[in-house]
């Protein structure tokens, strides 16, 4: 089975202007990513929009992402859950038939079976179709009101050979110690949360093994460094650039308090309209979200504007691959208003 340890990028989906497809952009992306030195990429997932892309637009990104991570030696991961079993197999089935050795399947969303209908009713029936390929289960709770829970993640550990890593983004260290409780040693545990990465590598009774990141798409080499240094025991060097890279992992939820004529309103802009928000302000290939994902509100974006500017200003290295590689002047682009006004709401 396909090793699933270090990190991995929660891969965007670009487009362009008009809303379709950047096939150019996603290639520099996945080129960007592999030539930083991630383990692999995970295509379509919730960063990458999946569920508001087309059929033909999901197997082509898919389909680039499969062949740029044959030739740069990473793993590609495919994210072929659904909330309906009978999707789920059948996108799996072909992912399979395309090459990918990893798939990785989200907790059946919205009609949010029990962690018991999860196990029996749609991984077993994955496990048992596709015993050579590696099922993920992504545990997010947070967005599908519904949880694969450490018993039955650990009843399948033990059961099917293909499952060895989950994503957990339950943002529960006690959920992740469970995890490694109960399915041991050899279970992969991936941080799904860049902000609990480092504390979920460095506890002992979770010990988990890497992340499925967001914001790698920025910063691939740090985040890969970071992890890098926790499994070497280099804790110098991983708290170096823990303190770095923290203020950019706080930045994929962002919450603003915005002001309406009814009063003020709590805002919850969630990934990835941040990420892509971020990447299309340096320059990197990202366009629009699609609807009805759309932009920051007001004050949302000055809150990440600033963050921004001050981190350029106080980091300006991390950087330096960013201009390099996509030939553009961060400095520059985080002063130029045209660009600003494309990532927010002028009012709410």
């Amino acid at each position: 089975m396909i090793e699933i340890r270090g990190v991995f990028t929660a891969t965007v989906t670009p487009f362009d202007r008009h809303g379709s497809l950047d096939n150019d952009g996603l290639s520099d992306l996945l080129t960007f990513q592999l030539e930083s030195g991630v383990a692999g990429i995970v295509a379509a997932g919730t960063t990458g929009e999946a569920t508001t892309l087309s059929a033909a637009e999901y197997w082509e990104v898919l389909e680039q992402c499969v062949g740029a991570c044959s030739a740069g030696g990473a793993v590609a991961v495919a994210s072929t859950g659904k909330n309906s079993t009978a999707e789920a197999m059948e996108l799996s089935t072909v992912a399979a038939r395309m090459g990918f050795k990893s798939l990785l399947l989200v907790d059946p969303y919205y009609n949010a079976p029990s962690s018991l209908e999860i196990r029996k009713e749609y991984v077993e029936p994955l496990c048992r179709s596709l015993p050579e390929v590696s099922i993920i289960p992504y545990v997010i709770p947070g967005r599908t009101g519904t949880q694969l829970l450490p018993q039955d993640l650990a009843i399948l550990h033990s059961s099917f050979p293909g499952v060895t890593a989950v994503k957990e983004a339950t943002g529960s260290l006690e959920n992740m110690s469970a995890v490694r409780k109960y399915c041991g040693s050899k279970m992969s545990i991936m941080s799904g949360d860049d902000s609990l990465t480092y504390a979920a590598m460095n506890e002992r009774s979770i010990a988990a093994d890497g992340a499925i990141s967001v914001i790698s798409n920025l910063f691939p080499r740090e985040v890969t460094e970071m992890v890098s240094s926790l499994r070497e025991g280099n804790l110098v060097r991983a708290e170096k650039l823990r303190d770095m890279l923290t203020p950019w992992f706080d930045m994929v939820t962002v919450r603003s308090i915005e002001s309406t004529r009814y009063g003020a309103v709590a805002l919850k802009s969630r990934n990835p309209v941040p990420v892509k928000s971020l990447m299309h302000l340096i320059g990197m290939p990202s366009g629009p979200c699609r609807q009805p994902l759309g932009k920051l509100g007001p004050n949302a974006a000055a809150s990440l504007l600033q963050i921004a500017r001050e981190q350029h200003a106080k980091h300006p290295e991390l950087f330096e691959r960013i201009e390099d590689f996509f030939h553009v002047n961060v400095g520059e682009r985080l002063l130029n208003h045209d660009i600003i006004r494309e990532i927010a709401y002028e009012t709410y």
